[in-house]
């Protein structure tokens, strides 16, 4: 009866078009009736409690230091590396595209902003060659989901302080899938783009690949920092993200010199509205955290799932083809933020391990970002190339399928994501 009354409640809200955070705040009063515990105190209590995280003032960094790269430079001269070593061979922009995706990944962790930057600056280039517009689209928004996986990334950090998972190991378990995922997709680029016929750029020199690696110098330096610095144990996740947004800041304005104080006001003002919205999230969902808990909602679970528990591989191939279907409804933060909680207890009495169930978790999530009617990433591709969605979802279909054929693997093969924490840990 509690699971009828959360789940009812919760997708009835959404389904009329209330916004997630307050679908999540009625969801919570609703339990608070269902179990006589109301007390409006308590509900606002939790909600600061959801805001009042260490960890995760990560998120709010991590968005600043993604907008300040698309701002101030860095993303475009990622951008323009690639390019210049890749942009010549047939289908040379899918490549720039996807080796872009691979490393802006490794700086911002949001799949929006990387997409974004190369819808921006790669499908005027793909028209102006005669690239499919669909198939062009569907490669950036394959390649942006990227983003959340290879470290650093904000869904990570939202993952693991909502279930009390280690961050920097869920960061080390994204990159070893996060390369799979770029080579799945240079294989099915190739295959897409062999019967198209597509022009090919001019040759760059050495002299020009010389300049544009000496410009992106400093750009490719904020993955290393930020990477070797955990590793090391320099700094925490948190402070990763604050070393990101300052470097990114400095770079932006004393290097590159292409943000100024304008430009600067305008980056925190948009970083603001985002984290805003996102830690408005987070509070209401800790505050339904909170009575999920008290109604004892995964012990009841594991009872209907008892079966399932048995069998960590039937119980992933379950656990993974739900949150494939609620990903077409729900964007990945709030899908982590309600499910998170429910799901990895029950992971954990089916013996999986925590770090390995978060990254499949994220990696499923990330997926739904690229599935219709919803498909964030699907979204900007198109707003931003002014493009009817059936085309980009024609486009998207065969990057999409190559990721759930990865997604099979990872169910069957765990060592995929585990063997890098084993040598570092």
């Amino acid at each position: 009866m509690t699971i009828a009354l959360f789940l009812f409640v919760l997708f009835a809200t959404m389904t009329l078009g209330v916004p997630i955070a307050f679908a999540l705040m009625l969801t919570a009063l609703a339990l608070m009736v269902h179990l006589d515990f109301f007390d409006a105190q308590l509900l606002a209590q939790n909600m600061q409690a959801g805001f009042d995280s260490f960890p995760l003032l990560a998120v709010p960094f991590f968005i600043l230091a993604g907008e300040l790269m698309n701002a101030g430079g860095l993303s475009r001269r990622i951008i323009d590396l690639a390019r210049t070593f890749v942009g010549h061979i047939p289908g040379g922009l899918g490549y720039v595209a996807i080796a872009a995706s691979l490393m802006l990944a490794s700086m911002s962790g949001s799949a929006i902003a990387d997409t974004a930057a190369l819808a921006t600056l790669l499908l005027p280039m793909m028209r102006r060659q005669n690239y499919p517009d669909g198939s062009s689209a569907g490669l950036i928004a394959a390649g942006g989901i990227i983003a959340p996986i290879v470290p650093p990334s904000m869904p990570m950090v939202i993952y693991g302080v909502t279930t009390n998972t280690s961050i920097s190991k869920l960061f080390l378990a994204g990159i070893v899938p996060g390369i799979m995922m770029a080579v799945a997709l240079v294989l099915v680029w190739r295959w897409v783009a062999k019967d198209k016929n597509l022009s090919v750029a001019t040759k760059t020199t050495w002299p020009e690949r010389r300049r544009a690696l000496a410009s992106s110098v400093w750009a490719m330096m904020m993955p290393v920092i930020i990477i070797g610095g955990l590793r090391m144990g320099v700094f925490t996740p948190t402070e990763a993200a604050v070393v990101a947004a300052v470097y990114a800041l400095l770079v932006a304005t004393l290097v590159y010199r292409e943000l100024n104080l304008a430009g600067i006001y305008k980056v925190f003002v948009a970083a603001a509205k985002t984290t805003g919205v996102v830690m408005f999230l987070c509070g209401a969902a800790t505050a339904a955290s909170y009575m999920v808990t008290l109604a004892d909602l995964p012990s009841q679970l594991a009872q209907s799932m008892g079966p399932l528990l048995q069998s960590p591989v039937l119980f992933m191939a379950v656990v993974c083809t739900f949150l494939l279907a609620v990903g077409m409804v729900m964007d990945l933060t709030p899908t982590i933020l309600i499910l998170a909680p429910v799901l990895a207890p029950l992971a954990a009495k089916a013996g999986i391990d925590p770090v390995y169930f978060g990254f499949v978790f994220i990696f499923v999530g990330c997926l739904g970002l690229l599935t219709p009617p919803v498909g964030t990433v699907l979204n900007v591709v198109a707003g931003i190339g002014r493009l009817r969605m059936e085309p980009v979802i024609r486009g998207v279909l065969p990057f999409l399928l190559i990721y759930i054929t990865m997604l099979a693997l990872l169910i069957l093969f765990p060592a995929i994501v585990l063997w890098p924490l084993k040598l570092m840990f």
